[in-house]
């Protein structure tokens, strides 16, 4: 696998109006019932920011995710001590796969990091604690989880940013009305929302296109998200050297800020 130097982040579409505007206009809702009246005011916000047919009928395709909202709601390991939570999230494997991972293949870690300046541990560890190395990648359909949480009130504004970049990356053949991926309706190896995937994503294996199913796109459109939020080449990213900040960005949680860290450390040994 070979680091292509292209950056290719899908670009015509008004990014800054798509993910910088809350968008608010739509009614949520706390169960089912709204969702169909929810769908259609969305689609003409969705109109309005740009996007055309395809996305559109993505979006009148998709069905209240009953599981995405029990998921979102029942998020009890980020409340586990650090020692638990790692233990529950296999850190042990993660590091030990990890490693031979790394010593498998450190042409393309080395590559990575040239490139984007982060060691392979980070790469690697948050690779590991995301799908477990790509093997279990979601069963929920993307764009019906997006919408779901879009419409759901507790986070309406946060992820109906990520509901339009939903439809705009089907707009583009990126993923279809079908793609399935986490039941956050995250995508790929790493687990990038869809408003990431536009921001950062990046076509690395050069075949033209952006897939987050595979995993040369994948670890490198991971090392470009920590490098544009400031990832420092060189730098310590335990807590409290300057990027620990930047594994902050990836994932609110001071347990998995933490793991990620320890177990970067770990496999870098």
């Amino acid at each position: 696998m070979i680091i292509a130097r292209i950056s290719m982040v899908l670009g015509s579409f008004c990014v800054g109006m798509m993910l910088g505007t809350p968008v608010m206009a739509a009614q949520c809702g706390d169960t089912a019932a709204g969702f169909e009246a929810w769908k259609r005011d969305f689609a003409n916000l969705a109109a309005q920011a740009g996007i055309q047919q395809r996305g559109l009928d993505a979006l009148a395709g998709t069905s209240y995710a009953t599981r995405t909202i029990a998921a979102d709601r029942n998020q009890r390991s980020f409340g586990y001590t650090l020692e638990r939570f790692m233990e529950v999230r296999g850190a042990t494997t993660i590091v030990a796969q990890g490693k031979r991972r790394k010593a498998q293949n450190p042409a393309f870690y080395e590559a990575l990091e040239r490139q984007y300046g982060v060691p392979a541990g980070v790469i690697i560890a948050i690779h590991g604690m995301e799908t477990a190395f790509g093997n279990f990648m979601g069963d929920s359909n993307v764009v019906s989880a997006i919408a779901t949480l879009a419409y759901d009130c507790r986070r309406s504004t946060f992820f109906s940013e990520h509901a339009l970049a939903a439809l705009h990356l089907v707009d583009r053949g990126t993923i279809t009305a079908q793609t399935v991926g986490a039941k956050h309706g995250e995508l790929g190896h790493t687990q990038f929302l869809p408003g990431n995937v536009v921001r950062y994503a990046v076509d690395a294996n050069g075949d033209g296109r952006i897939d987050m199913n595979n995993i040369t796109d994948a670890l490198a459109s991971t090392a470009n998200f920590l490098r544009q939020k400031g990832w420092q080449p060189g730098q310590g990213y335990q807590e409290g050297q300057p990027n620990f900040r930047v594994i902050q960005d990836w994932n609110a949680a001071g347990v998995y800020q933490r793991a990620i860290a320890i177990m970067a450390r770990q496999i870098d040994g």
